[in-house]
Parts: C-alpha cells; structure tokens; sequence
C-alpha cells in the first residue's frame, strides 16, 4: 500500500445521501478528477486539486472517524487505478465500502465496472439526454456485469428524461434483471413532486429518491 497513491479531494464524515444506503453515516472519500461535464454536475470542484496520498494515509484518515461505512465518489473514482487497492482495504478491514461511479467508456488505463472487487457496492450514475452526457458514452456491456447488491441510479432534469428513463426501464435489455433502479431529480430543476407523480402514474417498478445530504445541508458547496 505504500507505493500506490491517490490524489484525494477530500475526506469528510457525511451522511450518505443517496442509494440504499440514505441516512446512514459514513466516512466519504472524494478523488479527485473526471472526464465528464455534466450539465448538472454538483461537484465541480473535485476536477482539479487534491493533495496525493498513500492507500495506507488514506486508511489511517478514515479510521479518524470511525464510520462503518465509506463511500468512495469523485469526480470519477474509477479513473485512478489505484482506487482498487483502496477498496481492497477497507473491505478487508471490516468496512462496507459503497463506490459511486458513472458507468461511462472510459481511457484504457481506467478501472472497469467488472474489476471492482467482490464485496463493493457499485452504484452506477446512468446519464440521461439533458445531462449533456452522449448515450453511446455509458458502459453498457459493462453495466451488464452488475448484481442484485449493486444499484442504478438515474437523475432527471425534465420530463424527457423522465420518459427516456421509463423506456429504458420497461425495455430491460439493456439492465441487468434484479437491480434496484432508483430515479431522482436534479435538484433545482425538476420538482421532486412532478417526478413522483409520473413514476406512480404509470407504475414504474423504481425507486423515488432526492439526494437526503441536501435537505439537511442545502447551502453547503463541499464537505457533505
């Protein structure tokens, strides 16, 4: 663990926000850097900067607070090959290690859905029309590759993406049977009523979310 090193945004005691695991503490490991632009994204600063640590200095952070539960986000986590000697860690540690990625192509030197380890919670950001994000950007192949512990997560600026979501929801070809899909709105610019609604109109076997961190924190820019 002493020669792989990470550039590490930031680490900070949270409550989990999103997925399954909403409302738990934990201890969120962001990384920094990402190939993407997300026209909603809301952790911008995480693109550059960073202080570039050992996976050993990064444990002995975490264990400082003493959370169960780590997340491990960015950015995009999975562009530092190092990430999976991290994960590796805290999973042999006792820590239930919760990954948050986008599930995009990315350069070869990036780490694939598929070599997360065994144990990691992955919980794929699937990109729809109004983020900007190309359809033929996400992994789908490797999405393919995901479980019943794992998660799809989808968030929505309008009702187009709404619908595009339903249709590929209903569709199922290309998701995984037996994994939860959870839908949400962007904060700031879909009511979280608008979209409830639709889902319950039209039955869609998902699950409604909005992100829980920013309820509790909604003027916080970082460190939530």
């Amino acid at each position: 663990m002493e020669s792989t090193r990470l550039l590490i945004h930031e680490i900070y005691p949270a409550i989990s926000g999103e997925s399954r695991f909403r409302g738990w503490p934990c201890v969120l490991v962001r990384l920094t850097g990402c190939h993407l632009r997300c026209t909603w994204c809301d952790s911008a600063h995480a693109f550059a900067g960073g202080e570039s640590l050992t996976v050993s200095a990064v444990m002995a952070r975490i264990a400082e607070h003493g959370h169960r539960t780590v997340l491990v986000t960015g950015g995009e986590p999975l562009l530092q090959k190092g990430v999976v000697e991290l994960m590796k860690a805290l999973l042999a540690s006792g820590k239930r290690v919760l990954l948050e990625t986008s599930g995009t192509l990315m350069n070869g030197n990036a780490v694939a859905l598929a070599e997360v380890p065994a144990g990691v919670h992955r919980i794929v950001d699937i990109k729809p029309p109004a983020s900007g994000i190309a359809e033929s950007a996400m992994d789908w192949e490797g999405i393919q590759v995901l479980g019943p512990d794992d998660e799809l997560k989808i968030v929505c600026a309008d009702q187009n993406d709404y619908a595009w979501a339903r249709a590929l929801v209903q569709e199922g070809s290309r998701l995984p049977a037996g994994v939860p899909v959870t839908l949400s709105p962007v904060q700031n610019g879909l009511e979280p009523r608008d979209l409830a609604e639709w889902i319950l109109a039209d039955r869609l076997d998902v699950c409604f979310q909005i992100q829980l961190h920013k309820v509790v924190w909604p003027d916080a820019q970082g460190g939530v």
